[in-house]
């Protein structure tokens, strides 16, 4: 097993499955049995999952949508899909708990660093919704604060397509698939693989990326086991 420790970053249309609108139960119920087969290899695993699939606060702006009022509403959405996904997990026989970067009890516990690496110690997964608490910051960010903040080995970004492109591979069919990147080499193409923030704070923290399918069934099994899948940044 190469990897302890992980989080993984999911995006909140994911779990919307095709449409990547509101909630699929089939894709959560997918998603939880992934999960929960690395947990019991012994993998202490934290989730950060988004909530576009319910409401993005940056498409609203210019809609009436004050930016920080829409940034709140995306941080709820985060929650609705964290407290989906805990359910989930627990019916594939794993436990699992929501925490929140704004107190929300009773709805789910306050995220405390140390408390979320203890239940992940415990064989719980730590699901770490509501973002950063601050507008302005993407899950992205969120999810590469909490990468360091609980000291993963790495931050694995599911996705639906296996690695990164030199280009959309759904656009160009041209396009070559990179095994490894370096930090330095993504800036420099200009590789969307997360926004800058969260980019930066991985590259400062030495904090290794590694993007994948998700939607590819015993793909987070084989990854966490140390198998080439997707493309790794470090």
């Amino acid at each position: 097993m190469k990897y302890k420790r992980v989080l993984l970053k999911l995006s909140g249309e994911s779990l919307g499955g095709p449409q990547g609108k509101g909630i699929d139960e089939s894709m959560l119920a997918q998603y939880a049995s992934e999960i929960a087969q690395v947990v019991r290899k012994g993998v202490q695993v934290a989730i950060v999952v988004g909530g576009g699939n319910i409401f993005r606060g940056l498409s609203g702006v210019g809609k009436g949508f004050d930016r920080v009022k829409g940034d709140q509403m995306g941080m709820l959405a985060t929650v609705i899909n964290s407290i989906g996904l805990s359910m989930a997990i627990k019916s594939a026989g794993v436990d699992a708990k929501v925490f929140t970067s704004t107190p929300m009890e009773p709805i789910a516990e306050y995220y405390v660093r140390d408390n979320a690496v203890r239940s992940m110690e415990n064989g719980a997964v730590a699901i770490i919704a509501g973002g950063t608490g601050n507008p302005f910051f993407t899950t992205d960010s969120a999810s590469a604060l909490r990468a360091c903040e609980i000291g993963a080995d790495a931050l694995l970004k599911g996705t639906r397509v296996d690695g990164v492109y030199t280009a959309d591979p759904e656009k160009d069919p041209s396009a070559v698939k990179y095994d490894t990147l370096t930090f330095e080499k993504a800036l420099a193409d200009g590789l969307k693989i997360m926004d800058s923030t969260a980019f930066a704070l991985c590259k400062d923290n030495t904090m290794k990326i590694i993007v994948f399918d998700m939607n590819k069934q015993g793909n987070l099994a084989k990854l966490i086991d140390g198998e080439t899948i997707g493309t790794v940044v470090e």
